[in-house]
């Protein structure tokens, strides 16, 4: 059976918010390092997402890398809230000119900036330049196995 099979690869949780608009933030598992020099990562967002018109080449975007255990950010950005909805989110992000919003208490913060895409079946996977990284703390990065692979 495909969908058992293909849900044991494992992938990260991570919160993706965007210059273009400040406000949004994006719950994502499907992002992956693709590049050493220069450094690179692919991300896959389901097509039909509002979010996708905010990627256009050189669009600038954080992933907020989660760590293991940070259920509160799992589930407020899971059930799609914006980032002004976050508690106390005025103490909880930081904001750099010409970057994307960065959620504080992230494990780790890549900085990004969109160097192209490609539709792939009902996902359209970005690349990305990463521009610029932070560690936060060095606890275990939070790892999401499906029951299937065939769906969310």
């Amino acid at each position: 059976m495909i969908g058992p099979a293909l849900g044991r690869v494992p992938s990260g949780l991570f919160v993706v918010t965007f210059q273009d608009d400040p406000d949004a933030a994006l719950l994502a598992s499907w992002v992956q390092q693709c590049s050493f020099e220069p450094p690179m990562i692919t991300m896959a967002v389901r097509q039909g997402r509002d979010i996708i018109a905010h990627l256009a080449n050189g669009a600038a975007f954080a992933v907020n890398i989660l760590a293991e255990g940070q259920k509160d950010l799992l589930g407020h950005f899971g059930k799609g809230h914006a980032l002004s909805k976050l508690p106390d989110s005025h103490l909880r992000l930081t904001r750099h000119e010409g970057r994307a919003a960065a959620l504080a208490e992230a494990l780790a913060v890549l900085h990004c900036e969109v160097a192209g895409r490609h539709v792939a079946g009902d996902h359209v996977v970005f690349f990305a330049r990463v521009v610029a990284g932070k560690m936060h703390s060095h606890e275990q990065p939070y790892v999401h196995i499906r029951k299937s692979g065939l769906t969310y």
